[in-house]
């Protein structure tokens, strides 16, 4: 009989989920020391994931799992969510962007004042876009950019042709596509190679383009950011991600005009959405076929 540990915000939802679903050979247990499988959330279980003396198996109910990956233990299989964050991340990408290149924040103000006040704007037809990360969800971004009639780069460790992209450059060509590039997207994960990614020399090579990070938030340099937006590189930077979070009351990116910020909302693990991966990657578990999604721990990814 397996053993489930729970770690999760959602443990009450994930409980009646298992018991509707009826896995077979699958019991539940209070007990993480007990347990050969774990359904967790990262940060939520890190600094108990050296008692898991008998785990064989971790389902990460996100696709980060930066918590878990920094830790020291790395003698099981883990295996994260991928395949949904995409159409909430371009629902959270062009939402935003048709707000700042639409100026629909400038019209809900002059409504208010019942003023009749007309800006002038581009449409995002032949706009471009890098995106920065060509999995699933860069993947997602990068067909609704082309829905809007977008030109699409793509940036990855292989420079490897993706699907819905019309251009994949490497990492180390990333800088020769900013110059011009109207929007840069960024869904990277947190990894030793993406970690300051966006930096100085990156963001000096941007020529007013609007900026998301709704990856992680190492990936880009904070300081950098502000000093990039003052000379003009940077027009606008919507950050759903950060360094350190939740971001802390002095931070300056608060206030800054230049910046939109949201707390980490983006892209959401909605629990039944999590729960099909798990008992779907669960079944094969149970027959012994190889599973879904598999991180790797020396990549982060």
């Amino acid at each position: 009989m397996n053993q489930l540990y729970l770690c999760s915000e959602y443990q009450k939802l994930y409980l009646s989920l298992i018991e509707q679903a009826d896995l077979p050979d699958l019991a539940v247990t209070s007990k993480i020391e007990d347990a050969n499988i774990v359904l967790a959330d990262p940060p939520k279980l890190a600094q108990q994931i050296e008692k898991a003396q008998n785990l064989e198996w971790l389902q990460s109910t996100y696709a980060g799992c930066d918590a878990l990956l920094a830790q020291n233990k790395r003698d099981y299989l883990l295996t994260n969510v991928r395949g949904i964050f995409g159409p909430l991340m371009s629902e959270y990408v062009f939402g935003q962007l048709l707000t700042l290149t639409r100026h629909l924040a400038h019209y809900r103000d002059a409504q208010s004042q019942k003023q009749w006040s007309v800006l002038p704007y581009q449409s995002l037809i032949n706009r471009k876009m890098v995106i920065l990360g060509t999995g699933s969800i860069g993947a997602h971004v990068a067909a609704t950019a082309k829905h809007f009639g977008m030109q699409v780069t793509g940036v990855s460790r292989s420079g490897k042709l993706a699907t819905s992209f019309d251009t994949v450059v490497t990492t180390a060509q990333l800088t020769s596509q900013l110059s011009d590039a109207d929007v840069v997207v960024s869904t990277l994960p947190s990894t030793p190679e993406t970690k300051g990614l966006l930096s100085h020399p990156t963001l000096s090579a941007c020529n007013g383009a609007i900026l998301f990070n709704v990856g992680r938030g190492p990936v880009l340099e904070e300081s950098a950011l502000i000093d990039a937006i003052e000379h003009k590189h940077i027009r606008h930077a919507v950050l759903d991600v950060f360094a350190n979070e939740p971001l802390d009351s002095t931070h300056p990116f608060w206030t800054h005009p230049d910046i939109t910020v949201t707390p980490h909302i983006s892209a959401i693990s909605f629990p039944d959405q999590v729960f099909a991966i798990f008992a779907d990657n669960y079944q094969r578990w149970h027959q012994g076929s190889a599973l879904q999604y598999t991180v790797d721990f020396d990549l982060g990814y």
